[in-house]
């Protein structure tokens, strides 16, 4: 059983989090064995190591416009470059294991393979990779979900211009970076109860316009037991209806795959 994801982990509103540690590990490579020069500990130079001070930054959405909007904001930073792009989950991960960047910047919604499901990805061959979560929707629910796979920042797309550069700044210092509006939001509602997969399921048909018996029809299951889901659905998320229940679980985040 999982451990409930605390509120005060991600702290008060506008608070800058300081990550553990990275663990250090020994070289045991053979003296004769040429070095995997790691792109971000900079270039040797006659037996001298350069150790470039830009931070390395791969950009990940499939809108072309929002990745040449981060394009321009970056090459404006003397500090920062953009060292790769990728439209998707499965770009994303061949391109970080190519460039090995310092921070990742990744869209929620895409095709092929989506942010989180990238994070985990890629998380799971780099654990100390630093990724933020850039999105339009501030739900508690996907924010929760991109922090347990190892997002480390949450960007809102409407405050790119705003918070970007900060937070690129902040994620790359080794802290976590997440927007008061996503902790309130989620500390507003720590207390409710989580819709389980089955329920999320049957508000998925109920939000496309099927009655219970057609719900129940494609779950194969009683239409008693859909209507017992949504009367169940309907005390966890406080609507008074299924209209206003897809509502509150679209905003929240619930209905997001």
């Amino acid at each position: 059983m999982q451990q409930p994801f605390r509120v005060n982990e991600l702290g008060l509103p506008d608070v800058i989090f300081t990550l553990d540690a990275l663990d250090e590990t020994r070289d045991e490579r053979p003296m004769n064995e040429p070095q995997r020069q790691d792109p971000r500990q900079g270039f040797h130079l006659g037996g001298a190591t350069t150790v470039s001070k830009r931070i390395r930054i791969l950009c990940v959405d499939d809108h072309p416009l929002v990745r040449d909007g981060i394009t321009f904001a970056i090459q404006n930073q003397p500090d920062m470059e953009l060292v790769a792009e990728a439209a998707n989950g499965l770009e994303a991960l061949a391109a970080y294991r190519q460039h090995l960047p310092d921070v990742t910047l990744m869209d929620l919604r895409m095709p092929e393979m989506n942010g989180i499901e990238a994070i985990r990805a890629i998380r799971e061959e780099f654990p100390n990779a630093r990724i933020v979560m850039l999105t339009t929707y501030s739900g508690d629910v996907q924010a929760l979900r991109s922090l347990k796979v190892g997002a480390v920042g949450y960007v809102l797309k409407a405050m790119i211009r705003a918070d970007l550069i900060n937070t690129i700044r902040s994620v790359h210092a080794g802290h976590r970076r997440i927007p008061s509006e996503i902790t309130s939001d989620i500390a507003g509602h720590f207390s409710a109860d989580a819709l389980s997969a089955r329920e999320i399921e049957v508000l998925r048909h109920v939000a496309a316009g099927c009655s219970n018996k057609v719900v129940a029809d494609h779950l194969n299951i009683s239409e008693d037991t859909v209507k017992g889901h949504m009367k169940t659905i309907l005390a966890k998320l406080q609507a008074n209806d299924r209209t206003h229940a897809v509502m509150i679980a679209t905003k929240r985040g619930f209905l997001d795959r």
